[in-house]
């Protein structure tokens, strides 16, 4: 048995999602179960060292976790041989010259989304690692979500017959900081920071399309600042300039059409804070975070449009859930997981940085469009 020892920079991991769900959900959760075992019986062992622009909150991390490997100066872990892999989660207006120095400097790429604020900078990106020869990958998380997981069992069963259109309702109330903390950094809600939730979230909604229904076509966006002031982590007062809600449209090849609300203005009443509902000739489905719920046409109820009496039906009982059927395990430690494996074997790992440029692509064509006022057309990328 061999152990391949990959060091990976990680770089913008004092945040909330770098260290939660990249260092302690993945990283370190893979060291503890003694790495990732390959067909072969041998095992990958990753080694991390923790990069920040903040001594003493990288030094602090890295303490609380037992991790001995930390640094400020990302040069020289970057020219280290020890490290093969760096990885970014800082905000998305510091990612794309930290990545172009990794390139440069020949490491493998694994990096959040977007990967950059703009499309041509995405693009850049991808080019410069093909040139290179460097793998690389991009977290497309919500892929790996037992609910859309479970979905994506219907629809290679062919469970819906000919799917007809998706509702995506994503969000919830984030605090305006006056009388609560908000739950999320105030930079979300600065546009001159890489803030606005249509730059967030539209990269997700691109990947999760592309990958279970089908190839977007054509969007339409509104976007809208529907709170226009909040309070920032120093209890000051500042002007949201960023889109904290939108409102799409996307067309997708097969005609399916798809509408997708995703706002931090919302109060949640729905079973969770993503749900998908999929609506097809044979049956239905409605997707969370974990669960997913089903109704086959058999099983319709005849529902009849009379406000003079009181509602006869049950709706939401007359849905059934879909069996787990296996153990799901975090969803970004998978995606890790099989990185790694295309790092040491070259088992095919499809999230490249084209695919996450596809992201960048979408969330530009929304803007665009709420700019405009009008539906755009989304071209295939080529490098």
């Amino acid at each position: 048995m061999t152990v391949h020892t990959i060091g990976i920079i990680m770089n913008g991991v004092t945040g909330r999602m770098g260290t939660n769900q990249h260092l302690v959900r993945s990283i370190l959760a893979i060291r503890q179960q003694g790495g990732v075992t390959l067909p072969n019986g041998d095992i990958i062992m990753p080694d991390p060292i923790l990069v920040g622009r903040q001594e003493h909150k990288v030094k602090a991390l890295a303490e609380k976790h037992g991790v001995t490997r930390w640094s400020t100066d990302l040069d020289a872990c970057l020219a280290d041989p020890a490290n093969r892999v760096y990885f970014d989660s800082q905000t998305t207006v510091h990612r794309a010259a930290s990545i172009k120095k990794a390139i440069a400097a020949g490491k493998d790429i694994y990096c959040e989304k977007p990967t950059d604020s703009s499309l041509e900078g995405s693009l850049e990106l991808a080019r410069l690692a093909v040139q290179a020869g460097v793998k690389n990958g991009v977290v497309q998380d919500k892929l790996f979500l037992p609910g859309l997981l479970k979905l994506k069992r219907l629809v290679d069963s062919g469970f819906f017959g000919k799917i007809l259109s998706v509702r995506m309702e994503f969000g919830y109330w984030v605090f305006e900081g006056d009388w609560q903390p908000g739950q999320r950094p105030s930079w979300n809600y600065r546009k001159e920071d890489g803030g606005g939730i249509i730059v967030d979230m539209f990269a997700h909604w691109r990947y999760v399309l592309d990958n279970l229904f089908g190839k977007v076509k054509s969007i339409s966006c509104l976007g809208i600042t529907h709170i226009p002031e909040r309070v920032d982590e120093n209890g000051e007062r500042y002007k949201a300039t960023a889109d904290d809600s939108a409102y799409a449209t996307f067309l997708l090849e097969g005609d399916i059409v798809v509408q997708a609300n995703s706002s931090w203005a919302v109060r949640v009443d729905r079973d969770d804070l993503l749900t998908i509902q999929v609506d097809g000739t044979e049956g239905s489905a409605v997707a969370g975070l974990r669960d997913c719920k089903v109704q086959h046409r058999v099983n319709t109820p005849k529902p009849v449009w009379n406000p003079d009496i009181e509602n006869p039906f049950a709706f939401t009982e007359q849905w059934v859930d879909v069996p787990a059927n296996q153990i799901f395990d975090n969803g970004f430690k998978v995606q890790w997981e099989l990185f790694l494996k295309h790092l040491v074997i070259d088992t095919p790992f499809p999230w490249d940085l084209l695919e996450g440029a596809k992201g960048t692509q979408t969330s530009d064509l929304g803007l665009q469009s709420w700019k405009e006022r009008q539906w755009v057309d989304v071209p295939d990328l080529k490098l």
